[in-house]
């Protein structure tokens, strides 16, 4: 009794891959599909079970039916080349599920064993795969894996050219667009890439011409954020924005930029919008779920995590969201939910970020170190520099603090962050002070409103002992910023000058604004001792001297 050969791809049409895989076991042993004596049947019989395997996700498998699959290709092209030629080059599809009753497409299921591969992140086993298929007769979805593979393995020169065939198939191909950018591939390379097709008269038809230059405006803002020019980048998508309201991906690419930029605010309410539009998206959540912690808003957070792990408890998103949960209830377990996304996904870059942050609050800096490396190979950004730098100050490692300090203002010029961070270098030793101040005033002349450089001055204008100007300094900020780490700045330095009734009212301010503050609920214990005339206890006083120490190293003045 022969086995409905057809009746696989009805199954698999209607998404019923398990019972197509348990077809496919009866089709594979039929006596129809008989090795020796149709082994023509018997390939297209393993493709189809490969397919189903596949579905259900069980990629070792696939690739082993897959490849049993090519076998019998090759003993079919030794017994009749000229039938088998006509037979497998027939139907070509441009689909990676295609299979076909009449013959199968070797490349196809070469491209089928490779994705498998990367769905199980072995990504030179998948190249080698891909290597196999002419460039010739490379499809969209071909060429998009092989420039993901090539990226993967560092060839960005034959990366490039794959995304760029990519969008000469279809312009609208987003992830090449975005892979292009981050390659540093210039927005007028990639425009010219996109089809201009006229009509008779010689020009574009209008809404042709409407959407090349939407699509003209996407591509200039995901290299401005590619190259670190955040403000513009900005620009173009909020642009965007007006004319695609409520588009959920450029709320998301918003959101995202704004958080990395410091603008946390602006970014949790777009993250907020994003969740009303879709209460279920998981992309750029963890980037949300580190904005609530820094403002410790642990309802949300709580609530956030909830509806991601019922959403999709696979993705790596999930566990860097869980990862900044728990960082403040056990930070071992929050270490081992970073170290696990990074296993769901070794390209996640939160999870990096997250994992090198939770290392050196542990006191670990030189694995710290490794992780933000790890993050900065994958795309640099101001967080990875950031992390860079502070780690190697604690190890009191100032030459290669100052090294990472200054790419980061190379690689972004216009950042005021990149500068106060070279000043934060200079700013770890009293050699440096000078140098430091000339930096956290040209990040403010940079950004005006950068609170956190007013508050790096501030401090070395306590240190000098000019407390005056440092109040000066921070109450022009007050009337713009409703931020709880200015009033506790804020509120230490008048209590350094004994002005403590100043002092209180700071600290009250920042835990009305943010009642899980460490800094100002500490702040305040000590300023009560003190207004009752009893000294500050000494394991406050010791951990400031501790920072200090960590950040201004005098061995290491004359590196710089």
């Amino acid at each position: 009794m022969d086995v409905p050969k057809d009746q696989i791809a009805t199954l698999m049409e209607h998404g019923l891959y398990n019972s197509a895989q348990m077809l496919g076991c009866f089709l594979v042993s039929s006596p129809a599909a008989n090795a020796e004596v149709a082994p023509h049947l018997k390939a297209e019989s393993l493709v189809l079970l490969g397919d189903s395997l596949f579905r259900e996700r069980e990629f070792r498998r696939a690739i082993h039916t897959y490849k049993q699959a090519l076998q019998f290709c090759k003993i079919i092209s030794k017994t009749n080349p000229t039938s088998s030629r006509s037979s497998l080059s027939s139907n070509r599809s441009s689909s990676p599920n295609f299979f076909s009753i009449s013959g199968i497409n070797e490349n196809e299921v070469k491209f089928k064993i490779a994705s498998c591969h990367c769905a199980l992140s072995e990504y030179g086993a998948a190249l080698a795969e891909m290597d196999n298929i002419p460039s010739k007769v490379r499809n969209l979805q071909m060429n998009l894996l092989m420039g993901k593979l090539y990226r993967y393995s560092r060839q960005n020169r034959s990366a490039v050219s794959c995304f760029k065939e990519c969008l000469r198939s279809c312009p609208y191909v987003f992830e090449a667009i975005i892979a292009l950018a981050e390659l540093g591939v210039s927005a007028k390379d990639i425009v010219s890439l996109i089809p201009q097709t006229p009509n008779r008269s010689g020009r574009a038809p209008f809404d042709h011409v409407d959407s090349s230059r939407w699509l003209q405006r996407y591509v200039e803002a995901q290299c401005s954020i590619a190259s670190n020019d955040y403000k513009g980048g900005l620009e173009l998508f909020t642009d965007l924005l007006q004319r695609f309201p409520n588009n959920l991906h450029l709320l998301l690419e918003v959101a995202k930029v704004e958080a990395i930029v410091g603008k946390n605010d602006e970014a949790i309410m777009n993250f907020e919008k994003a969740r009303s539009i879709d209460p279920y998206i998981v992309t750029y959540m963890d980037e949300y779920a580190m904005l609530l912690r820094i403002k410790s808003d642990f309802s949300k957070l709580n609530k956030l995590v909830h509806d991601l792990l019922i959403t999709d408890s696979t993705r790596p998103e999930v566990f860097v969201a869980l990862s900044v949960l728990w960082e403040k209830k056990e930070e071992r377990g929050a270490l081992s939910y970073a170290e696990k996304s990074i296993r769901i996904d070794d390209r996640h870059i939160p999870g990096y970020i997250m994992k090198g942050n939770l290392l050196l609050s542990m006191k670990r800096a030189e694995a710290a170190v490794i992780a933000f490396r790890a993050a900065q190979e994958l795309r640099p950004d101001i967080r990875s520099y950031q992390g860079l730098v502070q780690s190697y100050l604690v190890l009191s490692k100032i030459k290669e603090a100052l090294y990472a300090s200054r790419e980061a203002m190379k690689a972004m010029p216009q950042s005021a962050k990149a500068l106060k961070l070279v000043g934060d270098v200079h700013a770890s030793n009293s050699g440096g002070r000078e140098k430091a101040k000339k930096f956290y005033e040209s990040a403010l002349r940079l950004e005006p409103g950068y609170l956190g450089a007013a508050l790096a001055l501030a401090d070395l204008q306590v240190i000098e002992g000019r407390s005056g100007d440092a109040v000066s300094l921070l109450e022009r900020y007050l009337k713009d910023w409703a931020d709880d780490s200015l009033h506790v700045k804020l509120a230490q330095v008048f209590a350094a000058t004994n002005m403590l009734q100043d002092a209180l009212s700071h600290f009250q301010a920042a835990l009305r604004i943010n009642s899980q503050n460490e800094a100002a609920k500490k702040g305040l214990e000590r300023l009560e001792k003190q207004m009752k005339g009893v000294d500050p206890d000494a394991p406050e006083e010791d951990e400031d001297n501790e920072v200090e120490d960590a950040d201004g190293d005098q061995d290491e003045t004359e590196l710089l």
